[in-house]
């Protein structure tokens, strides 16, 4: 069963990722030609073409710098705010170049946003893929409890008033020794 679960998990995080690439994709090449035009009136022709690469450059590599750091567990907020920021310029771009319309607005801010929320989406099924990490103890030499007194040294078995561990102290006052008890029974005339 948990083998099972485990594949299911795999096979929907792996569904996840491929079709967030598509809309990455797809998202790419609905941008293109808003963010061309965009930039057509100030920008030379020969750079125009290239200029699409100006807004999903840094975008891709600050989500790929995300993807490194989630499979190593650490966060990113650097480079999710580069990703936020370009997203932001994409959509604010393709949305001047729109007509004054909700429904035209709404469109041209479509892509930029469904690629931002897919690659969210693989980032977060990264996260659950890979279990958190155990945090490694700080002492390295367990502590000998003093409940166990096998493990404890003939000489740490007995505390400073001679009493093994786990008696009261107030015990030792009843405890005599037999040289003890024999010397009493000479002082009373009791002994042999």
């Amino acid at each position: 069963m948990a083998t099972m679960l485990q594949t299911g998990s795999l096979f929907t995080a792996a569904l996840v990722g491929a079709i967030a690439a598509v809309v990455s994709i797809l998202s790419g090449l609905a941008i293109c030609d808003t963010l061309r035009h965009s930039a057509g009136p100030h920008t030379a022709h020969e750079v125009v073409s290239w200029w699409p690469l100006l807004i999903y450059g840094p975008w891709t590599v600050a989500s790929l710098s995300i993807l490194r750091s989630a499979l190593h567990q650490r966060r990113a907020l650097h480079s999710w705010s580069i990703v936020l920021l370009f997203s932001t310029l994409a959509t604010l771009l393709c949305v001047a170049q729109a007509p004054r319309t909700i429904a035209a607005g709404a469109a041209s801010a479509l892509p930029a946003v469904a690629a931002l929320a897919c690659f969210q989406q693989v980032v977060r099924q990264i996260t659950l893929t890979r279990p958190p990490r155990q945090a490694t103890p700080r002492h390295r030499n367990p502590t000998v409890s003093a409940l166990d007194p096998l493990r404890l040294t003939p000489a740490a078995r007995r505390s400073k008033d001679g009493v093994p561990p786990g008696y009261p102290a107030a015990d030792s006052r009843t405890v005599h020794s037999p040289s003890h008890s024999h010397s009493h029974s000479h002082r009373f005339g009791y002994g042999a």
